[in-house]
């Protein structure tokens, strides 16, 4: 299986054996790893893969990387996969695929301070590509990409082009804010509209995609560092 290929900016490395892209790249931005190393790991039935960032901005605005990732996976899955292939988005950094559980997003920083700028901020996500399970029947929420009429789609050019989506949406996040991500993002999202089960309602998110909850005559905001992993 070849490399994958960066854009300029970008620098690969790849993971050895079962080694977790997201807990290397962690690793190699506490020892000053440059921005934009892309941490890989392209196995035979899933796909991992994790970016390091050095924001200049605050946690609470550089937040903002993981839907942007997010948004660049989608772009990047809808190019490659048949046009009857729906990819969406959960806020809390769920990957679907036809409407069942595909993947996840996952977001760590230096920091847990909403108001300090972090050192690094690493967003990674994983993929599967299929399923391990002797009957799959029995989780019809859960899916794999190859199951989904994706078998053509390759794992290199998968990272490849979500390198490229994703950086396209950084200079776009650079130049115009979070409004046209935003936009992008809010319309990709699932359950927007619909309850949550024991919170209330998922109206929609705010300017800094933080979850709006409305329960009853309140209304709750969820921030996007909520989903901050451990270090």
């Amino acid at each position: 299986m070849s490399e994958p290929v960066f854009p300029p900016l970008l620098t690969g490395h790849p993971a050895k054996g079962g080694e977790d892209p997201f807990e290397k790249a962690q690793a190699m931005a506490a020892l000053g790893c440059d921005s934009g190393s892309v941490v890989y790991n392209i196995q035979a039935d899933r796909l991992r893969a994790a970016i390091v960032f050095a924001p200049e901005v605050v946690l609470q605005d550089a937040m903002a990387m993981l839907p942007l990732c997010a948004v660049g996976f989608q772009n990047a899955l809808g190019a490659l996969a048949p046009p009857e292939v729906a990819v969406h988005l959960g806020w809390d950094g769920l990957i679907c695929v036809n409407g069942a559980k595909c993947g996840q997003f996952h977001v760590a920083a230096s920091t847990s301070d909403p108001d300090q700028i972090p050192d690094w901020l690493v967003v990674g996500w994983e993929l599967v590509l299929l399923q391990t399970s002797d009957a799959p029947g029995q989780t019809p929420d859960v899916t794999a990409l190859y199951d989904e009429g994706c078998a053509e789609v390759s794992a290199t050019q998968l990272v490849e082009s979500w390198s490229r989506h994703m950086l396209t949406w950084l200079n776009r996040w650079s130049e115009d804010g979070n409004a046209p991500l935003h936009g992008e993002w809010l319309g990709l999202l699932r359950g927007v509209g619909e309850p949550i089960e024991g919170q209330g309602v998922f109206l929609g998110t705010d300017e800094r995609f933080g979850m709006l909850i409305r329960d009853k005559d309140e209304t709750h905001l969820r921030p996007l560092t909520n989903l901050l992993e451990a270090t």
